[in-house]
């Protein structure tokens, strides 16, 4: 769509200022009614009206615009894969960048191509998490060229931005590059701890990125200021913190 519609801002969502269309999910901007996701979250979305209280992964300096608002009104767990943890310990510190899409997220067998030859023409070591659906339609393999270059501990994050994994690499004070609408808007122009990768993804922009996410002088800033939030992080946490008091006072609704 080229005609400004996606450009919109949308200013009834509470917490959320100068949200435009085009930075919501994809699947909230779909025509198609039989959409996967847009289902899933409508089921989870009437779910959630049933709970008698809900968690959410988050603290309270890092969106305290939408905490209050949400404050007035089963997870898949897959078995670890530990053997990569010596390869990462043989690695200097912030020398990795961490790849991984998340649960849900797929991509074009020609979107995985581009981004595993960006990756390694930036010659930068990484290690890249891929599901074996990752593909849409498919199976997620790597061109057998690509696995024989390649062969052979975590500075960057290059991330769907899936909001767990954006909590844990502002936990862990890891900057980012971003392949997702809302959270990477939140994550790049408010937080200034990510930068956005096209959707139409290059392998000349995914080398250029890694590069600037390990060596550049942005990418300093924006350590600096995953630091921050990990610090902020940390205290929400922490006894009598925010999010220590905000569960207690679940457990205590719900279990009192």
């Amino acid at each position: 769509m080229t005609n400004g519609y996606l450009d919109t801002i949308i200013d009834w969502i509470p917490g959320m200022k100068n949200i435009r269309i085009r930075d919501l999910p994809s699947f909230v901007r779909t025509t198609d009614p039989n959409d996967i996701m847009l289902n899933f979250l409508a089921t989870e979305s009437e779910r959630s009206a049933k709970a008698s209280a809900i968690i959410v992964n988050t603290f309270d300096e890092l969106e305290h615009d939408i905490s209050s608002p949400l404050s007035s009104i089963d997870s898949n767990l897959w078995k670890e894969e530990p053997q990569c943890l010596q390869w990462l310990d043989s690695k200097e510190p912030k020398s990795v960048v961490y790849v991984n899409f998340g649960s849900i997220t797929v991509m074009t067998a020609n979107q995985l191509v581009e981004f595993a030859w960006g990756l390694a023409n930036s010659k930068q070591p990484f290690l890249w998490i891929i599901r074996p659906y990752l593909v849409m339609g498919d199976s997620a393999i790597l061109p057998p060229e690509f696995i024989e270059e390649t062969k052979g501990p975590i500075g960057g994050f290059l991330t769907h931005n899936g909001w767990n994994s954006t909590i844990e690499s502002i936990s862990s004070g890891v900057p980012m590059i971003s392949w997702q609408q809302t959270n990477c808007r939140f994550a790049c122009t408010q937080w200034g701890i990510s930068m956005e990768i096209d959707n139409d993804v290059k392998r000349d922009e995914v080398e250029k990125l890694v590069r600037e996410l390990m060596e550049g002088v942005k990418s300093m800033e924006m350590r600096e200021k995953a630091m921050e939030f990990k610090k902020k992080a940390e205290e929400a946490a922490m006894l009598n913190g925010p999010s220590f008091v905000n569960l207690e006072n679940l457990i205590k609704e719900v279990l009192l």
